[in-house]
C-alpha cells in the first residue's frame, strides 16, 4: 500500500538525517492524515490508494505553481525547495499517460459513449477520469477532450 511506503520512507528518511526529504514526507503524510478526517464523515468507501494518489496529485499541482510563481518573482531559493519536494511527491505518483496515450483513450471513450459534440464533454470526462483518474492529469486532459470534441 501506498500510504505504508510513505511511512516506511519518512522513517528511513529520518534515520538517515536527511532533513529536506523527511519534512517533505512529513507533509505529505499530514495531507493524508486531513484527507482522512475529511472522508470521515463520508458513506461512500474510499480506495486507499487512489485517496493517497489523489491528495499527492493535488500537491504536485500546488508545487508547480508555486515554483512558477517563485521563479517568476526571482526567489530562486523559494523555487528551488519546492522542486525538491516535488521531487519527493512525485517518486510516489504512477507514471502519468503520454500525450498520445492519453488521446486513444479519449478516442475510445468517445466511441464507447457515442459522443458527438461538447454538449457530451462531461460524459467523456467523467468516464476518463473513472478509468484514468490516477495516472492523468485531468487539467491537461480536459483540453484535449474539449479539442477533440468540437
Amino acid at each position: 500500500m501506498l500510504r505504508d511506503q510513505i511511512k516506511t520512507e519518512t522513517i528511513t528518511a529520518m534515520k538517515a538525517g536527511d532533513k529536506p526529504r523527511t519534512a517533505a514526507l512529513r507533509l505529505i503524510g499530514a495531507k493524508i492524515k486531513d484527507r482522512d478526517i475529511e472522508l470521515r464523515t463520508s458513506d461512500k468507501p474510499v480506495d486507499d490508494d487512489a485517496m493517497v494518489i489523489d491528495v499527492l496529485q493535488k500537491m504536485a499541482k500546488q508545487r508547480r505553481e508555486s515554483i512558477q510563481m517563485y521563479e517568476d518573482g526571482g526567489r530562486e531559493e523559494l523555487a528551488a525547495q519546492e522542486r525538491g519536494e516535488l521531487a519527493v511527491i512525485e517518486s510516489f505518483l504512477p507514471r502519468q499517460l503520454s500525450e498520445e496515450e492519453t488521446m486513444s483513450a479519449i478516442e475510445a471513450i468517445k466511441a464507447e459513449v457515442g459522443a458527438s459534440g461538447m454538449k457530451d464533454m462531461g460524459k467523456v470526462m467523467a468516464e476518463l477520469k473513472a478509468r484514468h483518474g490516477t495516472v492523468l492529469d485531468m487539467g491537461k486532459a480536459s483540453g484535449w477532450v474539449k479539442a477533440s470534441l468540437s
